[in-house]
């Protein structure tokens, strides 16, 4: 098969691997349909996650049908199409008992494209399939549906909940990329009074108000004192940082509230000062984490019950062969506009002549 397999540090390509197997009764093996590229595979691939070994085959994101299942699997069978998973859970440690599946000491965690080969690829083995994988209906298309391997869970968990977005809040989204954008669109389930993006770049702020921030305000345009007039000088309930760096960090810090909470989603390549010669006194709450995915399900049957925005965030299509390319545009979001980035298989891709389609060039090796 083929699949993008890590070099080295700034060098992947697309190339021929053995295809996998059944390792384990619990496993499956996944026909990919449509998976994605996450942030996170850009810091993989510029060597901020060291622990990725050369020769991993990247990403975390995938729906697939079920080919091939071992024997002790019993939720689904070949045949089934399925939402892989950004957490694999072994559903038996203490931290899968307690639903945080995301500190799994059984296997699992976060492992698609960190310690094992991942979903950026033709076909993918995935262990502890039972509470790995997802059942889809058919009437969920994959482009909608890949969305919830990662993004709309880590926005919902990281950000609302621990953040505990309540009714009436000023809740502040720093950052209106893919993550952010599910964070604004799940802290409208609970009733703030309003949800207040910042970004660097129009078209994202853009796409906040579809998503349903009620203000949007440029990183550039004060947006710390537009938060502190907005709220007559107090300071937001809940920030929500979805950038994943120092400045942003300490900008949720400066807006929230005494009592409030700092809810942070970005994944830090890099120390952020924390000013508890400032924060002490203000009594606030910050939370951080890995994404659990125990609200998978939930919102899956949103999904299905068209109760979440999902139409607009996927800005670019390609098929799977075109990876590098993908890569590319990815990373030079600023430029190209992309927010999710979608990859499908051949047939999926060949089918689905309503997606917008981006393949200027062939692509280039990374490096």
């Amino acid at each position: 098969m083929k699949a993008l397999v890590l070099h080295e540090p700034g060098r992947a390509a697309w190339e021929s691997v053995p295809d996998p197997d059944i390792h384990d009764p619990q496993d499956v093996v996944v026909r990919v349909e449509t998976t994605s590229i996450c942030g996170t595979d850009l810091n993989i691939l510029s060597g901020e996650v060291p622990r990725v070994m050369p020769g991993t085959v990247l990403g975390h994101e995938a729906v697939g049908e079920v080919v091939e299942a071992g024997r002790d699997v019993r939720t689904v069978r070949p045949g089934d199409r399925v939402l892989v998973s950004c957490i694999t859970a072994c559903g038996r440690c203490r931290f899968c008992r307690e639903g945080s599946y995301g500190q799994c000491r059984g296997g699992g965690g976060w492992i698609l494209g960190h310690r094992i080969d991942g979903t950026q690829a033709e076909y993918v083995r995935v262990p502890f399939a039972d509470h790995s994988v997802h059942l889809l209906p058919g009437a969920i298309d994959s482009q909608d549906a890949v969305l919830f391997a990662d993004i709309y869970p880590t926005g919902y968990e990281v950000g609302v909940l621990n953040g505990q977005v309540s009714p009436g809040d000023t809740v502040v989204v720093v950052g209106a990329g893919p993550v952010g954008l599910a964070a604004i669109a799940t802290t409208r389930l609970y009733s703030p009074d309003r949800v207040v993006a910042v970004d660097l770049t129009p078209g994202r702020l853009e796409a906040a108000g579809r998503f349903g921030a009620d203000a949007r305000v440029l990183a550039s345009d004060r947006p710390e004192q537009f938060v502190y007039d907005l709220t007559d000088g107090l300071g937001a309930d809940v920030t929500i940082e979805a950038v994943g760096v120092p400045e942003t960090f300490e900008m949720c810090t400066r807006m929230v509230r005494p009592g409030g909470h700092v809810a942070n989603i970005g994944v830090h390549g890099k120390p952020a000062a924390l000013h508890l010669e400032d924060l002490w006194i203000k009594d606030l709450t910050i939370r951080m984490g890995l994404v659990d995915t125990s609200s998978t399900p939930m919102l899956l049957s949103m999904l299905a019950a068209g109760r979440l925005p999902v139409s607009s965030l996927v800005t670019h299509v390609f098929e799977l062969g075109a990876m590098e390319e993908a890569y590319e545009v990815f990373a030079g979001a600023a430029e190209t506009g992309a927010l999710k980035i979608a990859l499908k298989g051949e047939q999926v891709y060949r089918a689905d002549s309503s997606s917008l389609v981006t393949t200027a060039g062939s692509g280039a090796r990374f490096g």
